[in-house]
């Protein structure tokens, strides 16, 4: 987790050094549609656990590995939802990674494309890409998806109102836009409360907060 997490730090300082560009893809008003429903687990306890992410977010990608964990661990207990939190200002490649992962969600896939974006060896490959839809076309090859189909709704305006509407839900929360961003039903944690004093998340610090809410219920 060290080097894992002193890696994607390290690769902070070349992509905040880049030129912020807006994803053609993004647009600026929403298409009218519906938030995304991204939910895993059996949710016995009655807690939702939510993550508003950036898959370009360094980040966010320090965080997966401690995030994938408590997923595991609170498999039977909560309920945990992942939905669009893109920032093309800052990640040139964030919309289209949002893009991939709704259109996987159209087939069935969207957790294993959601891992798949987030396995740190593709996450170096697809951010630095020009083109990374080449890259997502393979991912989505190698998750079994008609890759015509993929590649219509990557481009797709119900795709893009998806992520649209991801990202108004998150306005009606007034918090500042930043990833990733947890929420516990629709209370907002701040990611202090995740972390060590170097800033880097723990499963503990997870636990903590989670079994305090499992025993309210």
């Amino acid at each position: 987790m060290d080097k894992r997490f002193l890696a994607i730090l390290a690769a902070i300082a070349v992509i905040f050094g880049g030129i912020f560009v807006f994803s053609q893809h993004s647009g600026n008003k929403s298409g009218g549609g519906q938030p995304s429903n991204h939910v895993i687990g059996d949710g016995a306890k009655n807690v939702t656990l939510v993550e508003y992410g950036d898959y370009q977010c360094p980040i966010c990608e320090a965080y997966e590995p401690v995030v994938e964990q408590v997923r595991t661990a609170y498999a039977k207990d909560i309920h945990f939802q992942f939905r669009n939190l893109p920032l093309p200002g800052l990640h040139k490649n964030a919309f289209s990674a949002a893009r991939a992962a709704e259109a996987a969600s159209l087939q069935g896939k969207f957790w294993e494309m959601h891992d798949t974006l987030y396995n740190l060896t593709n996450w170096q490959a697809w951010t630095a890409s020009s083109s990374p839809i080449d890259l997502f076309k393979v991912y989505a090859q190698q998750l079994g998806l008609d890759v015509a189909k993929f590649q219509s709704d990557f481009a797709s305006e119900s795709v893009n109102s998806t992520i649209q509407a991801d990202l108004d839900a998150f306005k009606k929360t007034k918090q500042q836009q930043a990833t990733p961003s947890f929420f516990l039903g629709s209370t907002y944690i701040d990611n202090s409360k995740l972390t060590d004093q170097n800033n880097r998340p723990l499963f503990e610090k997870f636990k903590t907060i989670l079994d305090a809410e499992i025993a309210k219920h």
